[in-house]
């Protein structure tokens, strides 16, 4: 993957005049409304009051003037990378630059023996960074389900060290408290060589739901993201209200309120540490009414995450958001469509770094590892459409055209070999363009079964670690709950 990464940016569902209209609101929201908090955040409304922000203790309320806000979202950097370790899958995050990659905290994993669901392991985690590993178009992983085999207390460490074995691609996933983040940072300080080579080149980010939406401070969350942010590790800062339910049901009301949440995130880790990397974490999604569950595949949810990487770029700062939550149970033909049509909508947007986009079903709670597969594809699709159509002399090729002449033919022409595998994208297998004839010779199998069959290939194959033996052998000396992990 190239460094620059792939440019985004053809798809604008807000008008400049829209953008500027929700980025007021925004504001307005801001200054009039205010937020809330949970206890616990002494330190945080002490540091927000002075800077300027007016804070009710009595009504447990902070409202933010709009030149405070102003202020200190400049601060923000404009640019963030997250490297990976083999330095081929590093994402540099700025503009309308596309990344697109796995997210979630799924529970539930369909077994790819018996292809029945069953709750997730840390086995499965390790399992599932080996696999997109060897998946061109997922450029990171972002631990896409929980182990529920270990203690919670345990997760944290054991998280990082599954997926940093498994993978050489860019990791991030939340942490449960700071005493949490204090391991991971120790654990990922080791893999880098030391704390400066980590914070030079983050191998690691950390996702913090710092916001209860509506306008809501949690205190766990936010103080995970300020220790984050005083050590110099990139954070996201996701929220991802409801239409219908945690915010209004309209989306431009639900991106206003995003963009208030985004812009008092943004303040708080510039005021605990100016100039800290920070991604802009809006999730638009839409509640069913008739559930009140969450609605992931609603081709509205595509528009709206499209429409949040506008609100990122006019402030300047890169974004996290998502794609492909479809709501379907199990790797399906609505699952295709919904996963399609999301995915395409938030890279053709300029989304910088899109999790979600591989792996995920049944609303969040599921995951399979042949829907990876399958989604691999899809997102290999959307990056080819980025790449756009390259026109010059050697692909106009009007002397091929001459020298074939009216009534030719191009197949076996040297032009043809030349670009026959470069020009077109041709997938990692998953998709069938073979005869109907040699389909039925081989067993008349599915989209599904063949991404199964992938799936096993690739996890049969010989493990790499990406931890060198001295390096796995140290860490789990110094943190005994870690659980070691292997094998397919």
């Amino acid at each position: 993957m190239d460094l620059k990464g792939l440019p985004g940016g053809q798809y604008k569902p807000l008008s400049d005049e829209g953008i500027q209209t929700v980025h007021e609101a925004a504001l307005a929201i801001l200054e009039k409304t205010g937020f809330t908090y949970e206890s616990g955040l002494d330190d945080t409304l002490a540091m927000l009051e002075a800077a300027g922000a007016r804070v009710d203790r009595s009504a447990a309320r902070i409202r933010f003037p709009r030149e405070v806000v102003l202020e200190h979202v400049r601060k923000a950097p404009r640019r963030v990378v997250l490297y990976s370790r083999t330095g081929k899958d590093d994402l540099d995050l700025t503009e309308d630059r596309v990344y697109l990659g796995t997210g979630g905290a799924a529970i539930r994993i369909v077994d790819l023996e018996s292809g029945e669901y069953r709750p997730t392991t840390l086995k499965d985690l390790y399992l599932l960074a080996r696999l997109v590993d060897k998946l061109d178009h997922i450029h990171f992983f972002l631990r896409p389900c929980i182990p529920t085999d270990i203690p919670e207390a345990a997760y944290d460490v054991n998280m990082f060290y599954a997926c940093l074995k498994g993978t050489g691609k860019h990791v991030m996933s939340g942490v449960n408290n700071i005493e949490g983040f204090h391991k991971v940072l120790d654990l990922a300080s080791t893999v880098a060589g030391g704390r400066e080579k980590l914070i030079e080149k983050p191998c690691i980010s950390v996702i913090t739901s710092f916001a209860i939406s509506p306008l809501k401070l949690c205190t766990a969350s936010t103080l995970i993201m300020q220790e984050a942010n005083r050590q110099r590790i990139p954070v996201a800062l996701s929220c991802a209200p409801m239409a219908g339910s945690t915010a209004p049901i309209t989306m431009a009301a639900n991106l206003a309120q995003i963009h208030a949440e985004q812009l008092a995130g943004i303040v708080i880790c510039q005021l605990t540490q100016p100039g800290a990397p920070v991604l802009y974490g809006g999730i638009p999604g839409r509640a069913n009414l008739h559930t009140m569950g969450y609605l992931g595949g609603a081709v509205e949810c595509g528009m709206m995450n499209a429409a949040i990487h506008q609100m990122a770029r006019h402030i300047g700062v890169p974004n996290y958001n998502s794609s492909a939550l479809t709501d379907s149970k199990i790797p399906d033909p609505q699952a295709a469509w919904e996963k399609g049509m999301t995915t395409l909508l938030a890279a053709m947007g300029g989304s910088n770094f899109v999790h979600h986009a591989a792996g995920m079903l049944d609303s969040m709670v599921g995951v399979a590892y042949e829907q990876f597969v399958i989604d691999d594809e899809i997102t290999g699709m959307a990056c080819k459409v980025l790449k756009g159509i390259e026109v010059d002399a050697e692909r106009l090729a009007l002397d091929v055209i001459e020298a074939v002449g009216p009534g030719g033919n191009f197949m076996t022409h040297a032009h043809t070999l030349k670009h026959m595998r470069s020009e077109y994208f041709n997938g990692n297998g998953v998709t069938d363009r073979r005869s109907r004839v040699k389909w039925e010779q081989d067993g008349r199998l599915d989209a599904r079964e063949r991404a199964r069959r992938i799936a096993k290939k690739i996890l049969a194959a010989p493990e790499v670690s990406y931890l060198p033996e001295a390096v796995d052998s140290a860490l789990r000396s110094r943190y005994k709950e870690i659980v070691a992990v292997q094998g397919a």
